[in-house]
């Protein structure tokens, strides 16, 4: 996006998760069904990250972003690909199972630890004599790698690490300056203190309640196989079984929610899918709810806060059973706020959200269906093609995501 913004190209980000499946078109574009894929205007097909940063960096003849030489063009691929390939890789298996987003595995998060730290370090002796990677210059090799490392900075590389790292800690902080950086990004903070290599939340709340709902038979049960079981294994087996989800003691709904998402998926929105909603919902089965993003004041590029409602909307998948609902960035670049609606199975917010560690950031309103106006907030919410009116100022809708 800064390479695109610096050259002012005008590229539409397409929020995709392959975990959860992607389309038949989608697959056209990339057969094995990842990410990130690349379709230009005149129908030019690419994938594969390096590719496509050098692909949109090349838009712009003059660019120095490529180097100057046939020398510099073949280190700044060089350390991309390392930055792909070794620094990536690794710092995912760090902080993805610390933060929800893959099970949780001690030994495994501490050898992405020490892979991960093991790479950077690399880095660190590189730029103890040189400025940039490639050059005296910024090129595409410092974007593409400071924005891997963003991770790092933003769970692991504390007061400590970065005390020890003063290299890595220059150049990021100097790549992170740089006006073709800086105009995309949100601005530079460091953290104080590392997250801990401990379970997240969630895991620990299933460990919790498996815990207090079989002490006994844990006690008294046989053990299957004979064996020490080390504090990495152990720890395992703790969480390994998940707690049921709550909602999941509430009576069976006449509403079968799947039946909704499906119309809202297959039919027009306001002539055929809303209709039948108002038609078939059951408000003792269901509630709505308004959610509003709690620091619309920390928003800065569009594209980056439906990035971030996309994050939130994959943290809630232990709740995809029991709720529906769509959350828009409305308004321009540093002047704009989120905000959206959601059918919730039961009449509580909290034990359908709290799946997602984040969800303390928004703020949820009970909403009234038999009242025209909350009817109306959510028929607007859910069919993206009206403005909204927060503290008497008027947003246009720029961008939005359906959970469903």
């Amino acid at each position: 996006m800064a390479v695109a913004k610096a050259n002012k190209l005008d590229l539409e980000i397409v929020h995709t998760e392959p975990a959860k499946g992607v389309p038949a078109e989608y697959l056209k574009l990339n057969p094995l069904g990842r990410i990130p894929s690349f379709e230009g205007a005149d129908g030019y097909v690419l994938t594969e990250a390096i590719a496509i940063a050098i692909y949109i960096t090349s838009q712009n003849e003059k660019t120095s972003l490529l180097g100057k030489t046939k020398q510099d063009y073949a280190s700044i691929v060089r350390w991309m690909s390392y930055a792909n390939h070794e620094v990536l890789p690794t710092l995912a298996g760090w902080f993805r199972p610390l933060v929800g987003r893959d099970p949780y595995n001690k030994k495994n998060v501490e050898d992405s630890m020490k892979a991960a730290l093991k790479a950077v370090g690399a880095l660190e002796q590189h730029l103890l004599i040189n400025t940039f990677l490639v050059g005296e210059r910024i090129t595409l090799a410092d974007i593409f790698t400071a924005g891997i490392l963003t991770r790092g900075f933003q769970y692991f590389f504390d007061k400590a690490w970065r005390s020890e790292n003063p290299n890595v800690t220059r150049w990021y902080e100097t790549v992170y300056n740089q006006p073709i950086y800086s105009a995309v990004v949100d601005k530079l903070s460091f953290i104080d203190e590392a997250i801990k290599n401990t379970p997240p939340a969630s895991a620990k709340k299933d460990a919790s309640a498996k815990k207090e709902k079989e002490p006994a038979a844990k006690k008294e049960a046989p053990k299957p196989k004979t064996k020490v079981v080390d504090d990495e294994e152990e720890e395992e087996e703790v969480q390994a079984p998940k707690s049921k989800h709550p909602l999941e003691a509430l009576p069976k709904p006449t509403l079968v929610l799947d039946d909704w998402k499906r119309k809202y998926s297959n039919e027009e929105t306001r002539e055929v899918a809303l209709p039948w909603f108002w038609e078939n919902n059951k408000p003792d089965e269901y509630s709505l709810w308004k959610i509003d993003y709690k620091y619309n004041d920390e928003l800065t590029q569009v594209f980056m806060s439906s990035n971030l409602i996309g994050g939130f909307f994959a943290r809630l998948e232990g709740s995809r059973k029991y709720i529906f609902g769509a959350a828009s960035v409305y308004g321009q670049a540093n002047d704009s706020v989120i905000q959206g609606a959601f059918v919730v199975r039961g009449q509580e917010a909290i034990p359908a959200f709290d799946v997602a560690p984040d969800y303390e950031s928004y703020e949820f309103t009970k909403l009234d269906p038999t009242k025209p106006e909350d009817k109306e907030f959510v028929e607007n919410q859910w069919s993206w093609d009206k403005p909204i009116e927060v503290n008497g100022k008027k947003y246009d809708w720029a961008d939005g995501k359906v959970f469903k």
